[in-house]
């Protein structure tokens, strides 16, 4: 089954590749060996769409995708929705705003739940995306929830991450700022039609001016007005000059983020939430519960499985 899937996937097989795809969110035996045989050569492009929940992403999403399948270009859109933390499933399900997009030979889109991963980005999405880049996707948008730690997981993930902000979002920048201005690649100020948008853009450069101050250069802003398809155009030009001109640095360390991840991930596998609530559930019930003495019981049972391997 696999040896057929890769090739159908190399071949640009949309059906092998949503397949695919679904194997791999649901670890189906020999999905290990399928991704590490995927070839390494892909110069897919991973573009970060991030920000707090009504800013506006998915019908920015939907105006870049016209303007980056330009030139016979091809786009696929991973959409991270939030998920029920009692059964895992996507709260918002498909996007209806790019449903134009669907039946585009050009354009793939996948709707994927986090699945109660901590951070808010689905817990196999560095695969999904290798998958993607074997199937010759120009580039690939992965839009996040916008929540918790997601802003600060996607700058591992992509070449480029674009914070979408709107004008009314002042407050919310002050708690954010710290997180948003070390991944931001590009800001935006959506909706900026809206009422203060010019001073709210100032009072985000004033913001961002002392990160600069030691030569280096100015996070670019751009206003737009994506139900208008206004700045939709600059900013994809400003995207692709952004992923164009990467440095080395960057893309080690990109690498190395998503190593981290895998490696990560792979540890933690053997841990299920359901039988360490079920322990906690008896012990707090028995009068003996600790909470450090829990973490630590399972700590010293991962040694000794690590010192046994």
């Amino acid at each position: 089954m696999w040896p057929a899937l890769h090739q159908s996937v190399l071949d640009k097989d949309i059906k092998a590749l949503a397949r695919s795809i679904s194997l791999i969110e649901n670890e189906y035996g020999g999905y290990e060996q399928f991704l590490a045989t995927l070839p390494q050569t892909a110069t897919s492009k991973i573009i970060g769409i991030t920000g707090p929940p009504g800013a506006g992403k998915s019908t920015l999403v939907d105006g870049l995708i016209k303007e980056l399948i330009k030139d016979n270009k091809r786009v696929a859109v991973l959409c991270v929705d939030p998920s029920s933390p009692f059964n895992l499933g996507a709260v918002l399900g498909d996007r209806i705003r790019m449903s134009e997009w669907y039946t585009n030979p050009q354009v793939y889109i996948r709707s994927l739940a986090t699945r109660g991963a901590m951070g808010g980005l689905h817990p196999k999405i560095i695969e999904i995306t290798e998958v993607l880049k074997a199937a010759a996707f120009d580039f690939i948008i992965i839009e996040t929830v916008g929540v918790g730690q997601s802003e600060i997981e996607i700058a591992g993930l992509a070449d480029v991450t674009v914070v979408v902000l709107v004008p009314e979002g002042g407050d919310e920048i002050q708690t954010m700022k710290a997180g948003l201005m070390e991944i931001a690649d590009i800001f935006v100020v959506n909706k900026s039609d809206r009422p203060g948008a010019d001073l709210f853009v100032k009072s985000l450069r004033l913001m961002l001016a002392p990160s600069f101050s030691n030569h280096q250069k100015m996070i670019p802003i751009i206003k737009t007005v994506a139900l208008q398809k206004e700045g939709i155009e600059e900013l994809a030009q400003k995207i692709q000059s952004s992923v164009e001109n990467d440095s080395s640095e960057k893309k080690y360390w990109l690498l190395a983020e998503r190593a981290w991840y895998l490696i990560q991930a792979s540890r933690m596998k053997d841990l299920d939430k359901d039988s360490i609530k079920n322990e906690i559930e008896k012990e707090v019930k028995n009068g003996s519960f600790n909470l450090y003495k829990l973490v630590a019981s399972y700590l010293s049972q991962e040694r000794k499985v690590s010192s046994n391997g």
